[in-house]
């Protein structure tokens, strides 16, 4: 991959991964509801989970939906489904005062991971990257594509987790963060407008 290319791929990593979307959502809520240090396992989560997914898809996992196109259908319907479901997870999280250990839980490491294979917006991103960046698919550039994205992810959701704690010195009150929370649970369904009706 030439320099140019590189940085042409940075560019796209960067404005793909920093606009709204499922997971700078969720981090968003989550530093708003439980701090950025709490917040982290999910960043770290989001960063190594996608790029593992990126890598496989460079590697040729996406043949699996050319030669099953099922499998793609299955996906996203686990997909809106997942969504909808974390959605309501959002809409619902109690106000700091009345957690319980089960109700004030953010997503851990491995849900964040495992929560990329079911992302459209994260199989979109993946599918351009390979597609426009790197249509050789050397070893070398796989490894360089999934690399970018996992650091790029980083502080990229890492300042979306950190606009949602500075949003804890105005959701103060139960009612202003129950509103919020269902902001953020409303945005999370609209973000799956354009899945459905691709």
């Amino acid at each position: 991959m030439s320099h140019d290319v590189l940085l042409a791929l940075v560019a796209f990593v960067f404005v793909a991964t920093a606009t709204p979307g499922p997971n700078n959502l969720m981090v968003m809520a989550s530093g708003a509801n439980f701090g950025f240090r709490r917040t982290l396992p999910h960043i770290l989560g989001i960063a190594i989970g996608f790029a593992a997914m990126v890598t496989l898809v460079g590697f040729g996992l996406i043949r699996v939906f050319d030669t099953f196109p099922p499998v793609y259908t299955a996906l996203k319907v686990a997909s809106v489904f997942y969504l909808l479901w974390l959605a309501w997870k959002i809409a619902h999280a109690a106000p700091p005062a009345d957690r319980s250990a089960e109700a004030g839980r953010p997503l851990t490491f491995l849900q964040a991971a495992a929560f990329q294979w079911v992302n459209p917006k994260a199989w979109t991103m993946a599918l351009t990257a390979f597609t426009v960046y790197a249509p050789d698919r050397s070893l070398a550039t796989i490894l360089l594509v999934g690399v970018v994205f996992g650091l790029v992810a980083v502080p990229c959701t890492g300042t979306w987790t950190g606009l949602g704690q500075q949003l804890r010195r105005v959701l103060t009150s139960p009612r202003r963060l129950r509103a919020f929370n269902w902001t953020m649970a409303l945005l999370l369904v609209a973000s799956l407008i354009p899945v459905v009706y691709h």
